[in-house]
């Protein structure tokens, strides 16, 4: 996204650590302890199923250890019951707790109590939660895919509906969602009223963590309390599994390692301070397996049946400095080398149909930066692979090489839904075996106009709908999301384009190579 769409709002505003787990001995510290039963503050979320577990993730108002009861009758009966993460103090009060030996193919309802650790006799009310369990033999397979939520200022209005779009994406009963990334803006602050273009003002929840940029870690955290206000966003965690990625703006607009930030608005400047609590406020709230927590990973590929492998790439941690993206050899370009090798060998590795890349940056069209530097792949000269385009240029044709086919690139980021058909019979750069990227978002932020392509791999833009302005708030109909279907009986892969009223704009259906 260029850099006047991501700091149009914030220019009118005038030590990290690893990540904690919830786990280990309970100390409570002074003044934590309170009277009554322990409650349960954000709800419950689920995410990364895999072959037999699932994680489930909740918050707590003080020390307690969450119990978790799981089972595929909604009414609970027989339902098992595990002793979970303990929820404290360095974690922020959240735990995730993986449940373990599940049944391939089939709905499970889960719950979680709060349990005071100072007296079990103390347990809170119950939040209960459903996920929908990884297949082993071929079944249908649909899910919805988006991001950016929160942004240019737009925050939750109730009297709007809050954040609707996540009520439209429930209803189509997904296997599961996957967030491209930006899933909050950090560097976003929230105030009371922003004015719409008709005169109208749009009306916000405040919180206080949301009224400056996250520089500390509470400030971090707090920007993903402050979703979590939201009843859609709540009900639509409950229910629908997350695969969740990151990108920008979870740390700062367009950041890289190294970067020393020329921003007014914050006080400390080394990204390489803000990234550490950025991650660790991540993996706290985002119900990614706990096993990342430990490696403080964020790439990974989730096994979905013999259908769908989905890959989900971090194009933030390792990448280059943003430049004119002009060098002629690779320097580690988007991803950096040991991330992409892994991707190599995983792709390799399946045996899934179609393999789906989740890329929070998006290959084709034009991402500025600012002073002529380049915040994406691609920087719109057209011509042979330079700078970041030199690794894709490798990993396209190593894929075709391998003879590695039904691979499909979705990304979000730019803040309109878009399909691209990349051709190389009209690419400067050749080497490859043609494909398609979908773009579509965002959730709750403002929208613009659309890029410009970069025709290196030959990129044809085959839809867009995005405004004829910059800006376009969540109270228009310029707030998208994709959904994704692949038949069990013909492997077909389907792909729609949606906006927030849940609206078909464009589909395709692609049939596989065998």
């Amino acid at each position: 996204m260029s850099l006047s769409r991501r700091t149009l709002f914030r220019g009118a505003l005038a030590a990290g650590g690893g990540v904690v787990m919830a786990a280990g001995t309970a100390t409570a510290a002074p003044g934590l302890v309170r009277a009554g039963r322990p409650v349960l503050t954000h709800g419950v979320q689920s995410g990364d199923v895999l072959a037999g577990q699932a994680t489930v993730w909740t918050r707590a108002d003080r020390p307690s250890r969450m119990m978790v009861e799981f089972g595929t009758d909604p009414t609970f009966r027989r339902a098992r019951t595990v002793p979970g993460a303990l929820l404290l103090p360095g974690s922020d009060f959240t735990g995730k707790t993986v449940l373990p030996n599940l049944p391939d193919g089939t709905d499970i309802y889960y719950r979680v109590t709060p349990v005071d650790l100072h007296d079990s006799s103390l347990a809170g009310a119950p939040v209960q939660g459903r996920l929908r369990t990884v297949p082993c033999r071929a079944r249908d397979v649909s899910f919805v895919w988006s991001g950016d939520l929160g942004g240019q200022g737009f925050g939750i209005d109730t009297a709007r509906g809050g954040y609707r779009i996540f009520e439209q994406m429930r209803r189509l009963d997904p296997d599961f969602y996957l967030c491209n990334g930006d899933n909050i803006y950090a560097d976003d602050p929230i105030e009371p009223t922003v004015t719409l273009p008709d005169g109208t003002l749009w009306r916000n929840i405040v919180t206080a963590e949301k009224s400056k940029v996250a520089e500390t870690l509470d400030e971090f955290r707090g920007n993903y309390k402050y979703n979590l206000l939201d009843e859609n966003l709540r009900r639509f965690y409950a229910e629908v599994a997350q695969i969740q990625q990151w990108d920008d703006h979870e740390t700062h607009n367009n950041w890289y390692p190294g970067e020393i930030l020329d921003d007014p608005l914050y006080t400390e400047k080394r990204v390489d301070v803000l990234k550490y609590r950025a991650r660790q406020a991540y993996h706290e709230y985002v119900p990614i397996d706990p096993v990342y927590d430990r490696e403080n990973r964020i790439y990974r590929v989730l096994h979905h049946g013999p259908l769908l492998d989905v890959f989900v790439l971090d194009m933030r941690w390792y990448r280059d400095a943003n430049s004119p993206d002009k060098q002629a050899f690779n320097d580690g370009g988007i991803l950096g080398a040991e991330q992409a090798a892994w991707l190599k060998r995983e792709l390799k590795r399946s045996t899934a149909r179609w393999k789906v890349i989740s890329n929070d940056m998006p290959l084709c069209e034009v991402v500025a930066d600012a002073g002529g530097r380049f915040e994406a792949v691609s920087q719109g000269d057209n011509g042979k692979p330079l700078g970041r385009e030199l690794q894709i240029a490798d990993l396209l044709t190593f894929l075709k090489r391998n003879r590695i086919h039904n691979v499909v690139w979705l990304t979000t980021d730019v803040h309109y839904t878009a399909a691209h058909y990349f051709d190389p019979d009209k690419a400067a750069y050749q080497d490859f075996d043609p494909f398609w990227q979908f773009t579509s978002g965002p959730l709750n932020a403002g929208a613009f106009p659309p890029d410009a392509v970069d025709t290196t791999f030959g990129a044809q833009q085959v839809f867009v709908k995005a405004p004829p302005y910059a800006n376009a708030s969540p109270a228009t109909e310029f707030q998208f999301f994709g959904q994704v279907a692949i038949s069990a009986e013909t492997e077909a892969m389907t792909v729609r384009l949606r906006d927030n009223s849940g609206t078909v704009l464009w589909s395709k259906e692609l049939g596989p190579r065998r």
